[in-house]
């Protein structure tokens, strides 16, 4: 079958039509280059200690502990929770693969009383740990909805005095108002335990990969959030007076 030049034409200008709209909106480079993305020790803990809802703040800690993406983390049940081994088993949200993680100890008692304290609600909602509350959603999904759980994120990070706005998005849609990038997300505890998880281990890229799960260890690297006060600290290491005056004294020789 012979194809006209014409023809060729308007199927490359479908093609670019459908491949603009598809991704219309979209930004194709970070709007962030070295801004850190990750909660700092400190932030992390003045954020979880303003959650009055101790729901909540399990869920939050589920992620900065075990970097759980948030569709990952309001999907944790009773049943994909070894109490034996304290192994947490669940599907990877991007891969989509069946994967494991143990639960810190910690994490894991305060899990234990949990789920102890919430036994009617949990079993109610079949078993998820975070049970949506059925007075205020009529989801048939037993679980929190994500954007309610981001809602409540932003209230958490506003009431402790976190929340910092570094630019706005980029959209060209007119029928949308402006929409403000904030440093601080759900997937900025995901960030910090990414990070900790890095440090811990003495930067070690395939466990850290693996913690991550990440398929492609390069990925893994643009979460490890190297903090301003440690690169300083190593630039005056790797640069301290000391080596300067013996450049210094090298070159007037």
């Amino acid at each position: 079958m012979s194809v006209s030049w014409y023809q060729l034409q308007q199927l490359q200008s479908v093609l670019h039509k459908t491949q603009t709209k598809r991704f219309a909106g979209k930004r194709k480079t970070p709007k962030y280059g070295s801004l850190s993305k990750a909660f700092s020790d400190i932030q992390l803990q003045r954020f979880l200690h303003v959650i009055e809802s101790d729901r909540f703040r399990l869920l939050f800690r589920y992620q900065a502990q075990l970097g759980l993406r948030i569709g990952e983390a309001v999907r944790v049940n009773i049943n994909s929770i070894d109490l034996e081994t304290r192994e947490l088993t669940l599907k990877t949200e991007k891969a989509q693969v069946i994967d494991s993680l143990l639960i810190p100890m910690p994490l894991f008692k305060d899990t234990i009383a949990f789920i102890s304290k919430h036994k009617t609600e949990i079993e109610k909602a079949q078993g998820y740990l975070f049970y949506a509350d059925k007075l205020r959603t009529k989801r048939p999904e037993p679980f929190l909805e994500q954007d309610y759980v981001r809602n409540r994120f932003r209230h958490y990070v506003r009431l402790a005095g976190l929340d910092e706005v570094y630019d706005t998005s980029d959209e060209t849609n007119p029928n949308r108002s402006v929409r403000h990038l904030h440093r601080l997300t759900t997937h900025s505890l995901r960030h910090y335990a990414i990070t900790s998880f890095a440090k811990q281990t003495n930067g070690n890229l395939v466990l850290t990969s693996r913690f991550a799960r990440h398929s492609d260890p390069s990925t893994t690297m643009t979460y490890i959030t190297t903090r301003k006060e440690e690169l300083y600290k190593e630039i005056d290491n790797a640069f301290g007076l000391s080596q300067v005056i013996d450049l210094k004294r090298t070159l007037s020789h």
